[in-house]
């Protein structure tokens, strides 16, 4: 464990956990760091789960955190709601058992959300950080919502964890916005370009507990990628390279975005498949993923804009190992800004992004299974889908080892709606949808579905057809 001297300043004295967890009301609203399963608090949330008093809170966090807030509190019964996204078995079962009120958002607008009381009266925020000082602290490895979070809250805990090395803060970029109606465009016109700071200010008289911790995230575990997947990055890594011959915006710098999870890490790991040419390559979303490393150490990215460094075990102590050199070409900043709708429309970003299933419309499901059961939640899909320059969609055509198609008539919940993105790729090929009417549309996508679903989508199609309209749909229809 580092010198404590180091990372706590300015006279300030680290208490226990349990003290720390003292300061929280039994029904506050609690904020909490953390984005891509990294930079989340340890200690404090665990004290609360163990706590003895009987707790009502509502958990609101950027991103995905690790176990001890979506496993412990929940298990303790201690979580009664939850804000705008998780990742966890047990938070997900209890959210669809109708344990635990859940609510999902998009992920560019939800720091001013907090901040102007659209989930509750913000009691307390529990951040991680690798150095605290009286008025200022230095996140971790991921940054999200964190300063809407610290700006919001009355009370501020923070957990200094010295595992996590102390040049993160070299990494970090902090801009904190103004709220409407007096905010200002964010003076970025470079996808890299550095324009904040790497600490976060707040009021001292906020601070109201340090606490030490020495443990690691519980980062996203990858997956090998399947055969299925390889064949998506071949589909999608050919459209890719006809699309740089013929689109304008891309003719001198391509700008990529890719959706968090195995897929998207696979999808990442094909662009040294690209010929880029003299295209300059840069990555600005929302996570980085370890699929970057690799694109960074093989001269393929010019350099990464995101909010969370959401590697794998393995991919952060390649980060930590050489964190000065990849610190010259990887950014980290709010949710608010890498997630920006003007943003990514300013830098024409070309996103890919997955879902659970796209019906023949168009229309794509990101978050429920059946329409009903909550997986994780939208995150940031929706910002990048339909402010991408180019939106792309990639998934497998099928689920349950090749049980469940993917690709169905009509979508039982919708995300993203068909004018949100232009293009959709699975396994079976790649369909460009811009310019094309609906029943055009129904046509390409249909024949993304795996060939044992066909058939019964041709037979929907044509039921449909015969309804008539500008949307044909066909309500009594039993799709197997």
């Amino acid at each position: 464990m580092s010198n404590s001297t180091d990372r706590i300043q300015d006279g300030l004295t680290a208490t226990d956990a349990a003290t720390a967890a003292d300061t929280v009301d039994p029904t506050d609203v609690v904020l909490s760091s953390g984005f891509g399963g990294v930079g989340y608090p340890k200690r404090v949330p665990q004290a609360l789960a163990d706590d003895d008093r009987d707790m009502s809170l509502t958990v609101v966090s950027g991103g995905g955190v690790g176990g001890e807030i979506d496993d412990a509190l929940v298990a303790a019964g201690q979580m009664a709601r939850r804000f705008p996204f998780q990742t966890r078995e047990r938070s997900r079962t209890a959210i669809n058992d109708g344990e635990i009120a859940f609510h999902d958002r998009h992920i560019s607008r939800f720091g001013d959300e907090v901040r102007l009381g659209d989930v509750g009266d913000p009691g307390v925020a529990i951040v991680e950080a690798v150095a605290v000082g009286e008025n200022w602290l230095i996140p971790t490895t991921s940054i999200g919502h964190t300063p809407s979070f610290v700006a919001a809250a009355d009370r501020l805990i923070v957990e200094v964890n010295h595992e996590q090395p102390r040049e993160l803060e070299h990494i970090h970029d902090v801009y904190q916005r103004d709220l409407p109606p007096n905010r200002d465009p964010i003076p970025i016109t470079e996808p890299i370009e550095r324009i904040g700071s790497a600490a976060i200010s707040f009021d001292a008289e906020k601070l109201v507990a340090v606490v030490e911790t020495d443990r690691f995230d519980d980062p996203y575990s990858f997956r090998e990628p399947t055969d299925v997947d390889g064949v998506i990055a071949d589909n999608l890594r050919s459209f890719l390279e006809a699309e740089l011959e013929r689109n304008p915006t891309l003719r001198d710098r391509i700008n990529l975005q890719f959706g968090v999870g195995s897929l998207g890490n696979a999808l990442m790991g094909a662009l040294s498949e690209i010929d880029f040419g003299d295209r300059e390559v840069v990555y600005f979303g929302e996570v980085f993923q370890d699929g970057l490393l690799d694109a960074i150490d093989e001269g393929l990215l010019a350099g990464a804009s995101a909010t969370s460094l959401a590697l794998s075990v393995g991919g952060q102590q390649r980060l930590f190992e050489d964190i000065e050199r990849y610190a010259e070409d990887v950014v980290l900043r709010p949710a608010d800004v890498s997630n920006n709708p003007a943003l990514i429309d300013q830098f024409g970003v070309v996103g890919v992004n997955s879902a659970v299933d796209i019906d023949l419309y168009g229309n794509a499901n990101a978050t429920h299974i059946g329409g009903t059961n909550v997986i994780n939640g939208i995150g940031g899909g929706g910002d990048f889908n339909r402010n991408c320059r180019l939106g792309i969609i990639a998934l497998p055509s099928t689920a349950g080892d090749g049980s469940i198609s993917r690709i169905v008539p009509s979508v039982a919940h919708v995300d993203h709606t068909e004018h949100d993105h232009s293009v959709v790729v699975t396994e079976h090929g790649v369909a460009d949808l811009r310019g094309l009417s609906p029943t055009e549309r129904m046509e390409r996508i249909v024949d993304l579905a795996h060939p044992d679903f066909r058939a019964d989508l041709r037979k929907y199609r044509d039921q449909a057809l015969d309804e008539g309209g500008h949307i044909p749909m066909c309500t009594d229809f039993e799709f197997r």
